[in-house]
């Protein structure tokens, strides 16, 4: 018998914990290096394969997502119109163009509300979130509380009324041109080109009243003014940008004391804004509540624009307070006005562009509800509805792609070439509308843009050889490389002009294959 020894305790139990730690070690080891650990290993590799596997699906159903969405938005319109026209044999026709209708208005949210948000974001005065959900909510209200309440069913005069009597030729006919105008939409949102959606419904009405009634149907003199505003519009709208971009450097961003220039300049800058976009919603966003002519409309601009400015010279000159003397500083001044126009913006578009969605719907409707159509209807509040959210879906879903497009893949902008963009586009919108010419919101924003770019690409050209500069300051540059320094990217701009030129032929053409084929399929 061996007496415990406290001496041997102590010393046994750090051997016996070192011996199981050994044991415990080899069997791990054992269990790794034989056919069991083999397994292990195996089924380790292919859980991580599994899970990659998993990741994948899930990054390339990320985009199924948007189009899930905008599916069930669709399928939801059409049960909309099923409810209150009723699951009729007859009333089909009113559902597939409720159906159709949502398409576009997902489509002209993804295309066409680019144009007011874009500038800003490349300005970075938003960010995408916020641009989208300001967009949203002021589309919406301006669709749905100043949107016209009437709107034309042959489009402007494009199509003769007399030369489609038929109310079954006119349905077809307004079918085909709601689809057509739709799919070149959403092909030319899928190619990265922001397309006017006026015109793709006029292409629409064109092609199917030609294939109706033949050639003779079309108003021609009509079709030569809104051709002619293809080279109207955006000429027209970079002219303006880049005469106010002008008038920004040479006044503010060239001058000495940069912060005191601010004060005097940007005030008088956003008040000219203010009444701008005042004298733009008179004229364009309050013609569903009370008649305003171009007098009216220009007296209420110069109220608010007087207002506007007494409001902002002392907001602005607290503003500067501190600010250094540098173009950083004067940028940041801009970035709540730009904010504001862009807000402004989406709220003249809703009010105006929502026609294009739900126009032919609502001829539609009225010819299946009455029989016959006449030159206006009136658009029902569900229609409305479903022009409104479509544009404010296919915004959030889709829209992103073209923000970018306008706001930073173009040229360049910051929040005073942005605020120049903004102001032009109401501006021209107005010289337009007194002039009496058709013009097309999409062009304008964009040519904006462009001018922008270009004023800038001649700006810089100008100072470097300017007679003034020393001779070191002028470098000579090979042609690939001057090339590659252009401010404008000019693929870009070729992909852009080229989808302006062949909207209306391509709405046209497909309007009046899909009108051929309703009508063999109806007949």
């Amino acid at each position: 018998e061996i007496t415990p020894v406290t001496g041997v305790q102590t010393c046994a139990l750090p051997i016996f914990s070192l011996c199981h730690e050994r044991m415990v070690l080899e069997n791990e080891a054992a269990m790794t290096d034989g056919p069991k650990g083999q397994q292990w290993k195996t089924l380790d590799s292919d859980l991580n394969r599994i899970s990659r596997v998993e990741q994948a699906a899930t990054y390339v159903a990320r985009p199924m997502v948007g189009f899930g969405i905008a599916l069930a938005f669709i399928v939801l319109a059409a049960l909309v119109a099923g409810l209150f026209f009723g699951a009729q044999p007859s009333n089909y026709v009113v559902i597939a163009a409720a159906a159709f209708g949502a398409y576009m208005a997902v489509n002209i949210g993804a295309n066409d509300v680019a144009n007011n948000m874009g500038p800003a974001v490349g300005a970075k005065a938003l960010s995408m979130g916020g641009a989208i959900i300001i967009a949203a909510i002021c589309e919406s209200a301006g669709a749905l509380l100043a949107g016209g309440d009437v709107v034309s069913t042959i489009s402007k005069g494009i199509i003769d009324p007399a030369s489609v009597a038929d109310s079954q030729v006119f349905i077809w006919a307004m079918m085909a041109a709601l689809i057509s105008s739709a799919l070149w939409v959403n092909l030319a949102t899928w190619v990265g080109a922001p397309v006017s959606t006026t015109h793709s419904v006029v292409g629409g009405v064109m092609g199917a009243g030609i294939a109706a009634a033949g050639m003779a149907a079309v108003n021609w003199p009509s079709m030569s003014m809104i051709a002619l505003s293809w080279i109207i519009s955006p000429v027209l709208g970079g002219a303006v940008a880049a005469m106010f971009l002008a008038l920004i450097k040479s006044q503010i961003l060239y001058q000495e004391d940069k912060i005191a220039a601010s004060r005097r300049w940007v005030p008088i800058l956003i008040g000219v804004m203010s009444g701008v976009f005042a004298t733009y919603l008179a004229l364009k966003g309050l013609k569903k509540i009370v008649e305003i002519n171009m007098g009216s409309a220009l007296l209420i601009g110069l109220a608010c624009g007087v207002l506007a400015y007494a409001i902002s010279y002392p907001a602005i000159r607290r503003a500067s307070v501190g600010m250094e003397n540098r173009n950083k500083s004067v940028k940041v001044l801009f970035g709540l006005p730009l904010v504001f126009s862009a807000a402004l913006l989406s709220f003249a578009h809703g009010a105006n562009d929502v026609a294009n969605a739900v126009g032919p719907l609502a001829a539609i409707v009225h010819a299946s509800e009455f029989g016959g159509f006449e030159a206006k209807v009136s658009i029902p509040m569900w229609v409305m509805v479903i022009g409104a959210f479509g544009i404010s879906f296919g915004l959030f879903l889709f829209g992103p792609k073209l923000i970018r497009m306008v706001g930073s893949q173009i040229t360049k902008l910051n929040p005073m070439r942005a605020y120049c963009v903004a102001l032009s586009a109401a501006i021209t919108v107005i010289i337009a509308s007194w002039l009496g010419l058709p013009v097309s919101s999409t062009h304008i924003a964009v040519g904006g843009v462009f001018g922008v770019g270009f004023y800038r690409e001649w700006h810089m050209e100008r100072r470097l050889r300017r007679p003034g500069a020393k001779a070191g300051q002028v470098k000579r540059i090979a042609v690939e490389e001057r090339r590659r320094r252009k401010l404008v990217r000019r693929s870009h701009f070729m992909t852009i002009v080229a989808a302006w030129v062949i909207t209306v032929p391509a709405a046209a053409t497909m309007s009046a294959m899909i009108f051929l084929g309703l009508n063999a399929l109806v007949n």
